[in-house]
């Protein structure tokens, strides 16, 4: 399933098509449902403040800025079969579900066993890194600033006096033109 379409009910008919013993009735089985979305608790007592927190989950929208883009990918993206050359009907339907089976849980096993750690690692290394340059970088630059300042002014008193008339001047020296000619 694309990300942005709704979640709807997906059946699939695993009979062959030209299967003589098929049934002619469309009631197909339903052997794989797509989730339904998540519909919002009606009755969480939350306060204010956990509403307006930037830690809470967000668990419908998952990719809200669209950073994984490039993962939308089906079945028909990896997998496609020419006109000229076909399998057949049920092997083409199997090799669909099982493709969308596979993909979605081998997606959750791994992420069951990667997701915790690597979150952990990931927390504890923008920790570390946003208390270096709150507690260290940033005052350093700071003093760094204070000691320079008269070097910062000293360089804008050279840029407005010999720098800026210089090229001013030469903007001004005109009549530079190009032509060009074909031979």
């Amino acid at each position: 399933m694309m990300k942005g379409e709704d979640s709807e009910e997906v059946e699939i008919d695993l009979r062959d098509s030209d299967d003589p013993d098929g049934f002619d009735d469309r009631d197909t089985e339903t052997l794989w449902k797509a989730p339904l979305p998540l519909e919002e608790e009606e009755n969480i007592h939350t306060s204010t403040l956990v509403e307006i927190s930037d830690t809470k989950p967000l668990l419908n929208v998952r990719d809200p800025r669209g950073i994984n883009d490039c993962l939308k990918t089906s079945f028909e993206d990896v997998i496609a079969e020419p006109v000229a050359v076909r399998s057949a009907d049920r092997v083409w339907i199997w090799s669909h579900a099982l493709f969308e089976v596979s993909r979605v849980w081998i997606y959750r096993i791994v992420t069951v066993l990667l997701a915790v750690p690597v979150s952990i690692i990931s927390g504890l290394l923008l920790a570390l890194l946003s208390c270096l340059h709150i507690w260290m970088v940033h005052p350093c630059i700071q003093c760094m600033l204070v000691g320079t300042r008269w070097l910062q002014s000293l360089w804008d008193v050279v840029l407005e006096i010999i720098v800026r008339p210089f090229f001013t001047s030469a903007g001004s020296c005109g009549g530079f033109s190009i032509h060009l000619a074909e031979e």
